[in-house]
């Protein structure tokens, strides 16, 4: 059986191109890793997600609202931290007559002065602070926490917890 018009036709294109191998435009590719890689960037950046030590479990919650960033209170077995840097014992926190942990108190005020005097204003109506607690922490510990951001007037208090899916258990 001979071949068709077409497919002699066909035969001879091909036939007349030196370069048998397939080639791939490199252009667009590199354009569509570009988009990706900025669209990772950014979606990267905007994270709302607090950084959590290994040390600490957090409780368990259906809250929807995103944390805010703020002044961060890590509660542990051991200690009561400030942003990262332990100020007091959590045993010996536990174990004060005062309502308040004065340590506390003097930090968020001490706080307070240094960015009223960098922005030359009054102080703000609602200053918040993010409470870290792991999940053993007696309750105690963390009402006492609660009164000093409220005695050093951080009245915008927040408790982190780890977001579970609706419906489990």
């Amino acid at each position: 059986m001979s071949d068709s018009r077409r497919a002699k036709r066909m035969h001879r294109h091909h036939s007349r191109r030196g370069d048998r191998t397939a080639s791939l435009n490199m252009v667009s590719l590199m354009d569509i890793f570009t988009i990706l890689v900025f669209f990772l960037l950014v979606s990267a950046a905007d994270s709302e997600i607090l950084p959590t030590p290994k040390a600490l479990k957090l409780p368990e919650s259906t809250s929807s609202q995103r944390p805010k960033e703020n002044i961060v209170i890590m509660v542990n077995e051991k200690n009561v931290m400030f942003q990262g840097k332990p100020i007091i014992k959590t045993a010996i926190a536990s174990r004060q007559k005062s309502p308040v942990i004065a340590e506390l108190v003097n930090i968020l005020k001490e706080l307070d002065l240094e960015s009223r005097k960098q922005k030359n204003k009054k102080p703000a109506s609602k200053r918040g602070v993010t409470i870290m607690g792991d999940k053993q922490t007696h309750y105690r510990v963390l009402k006492k926490i609660m009164l000093s951001c409220a005695t050093a007037n951080y009245s915008n208090i927040s408790l982190a917890v780890v977001q579970k899916q609706v419906g489990q258990k």
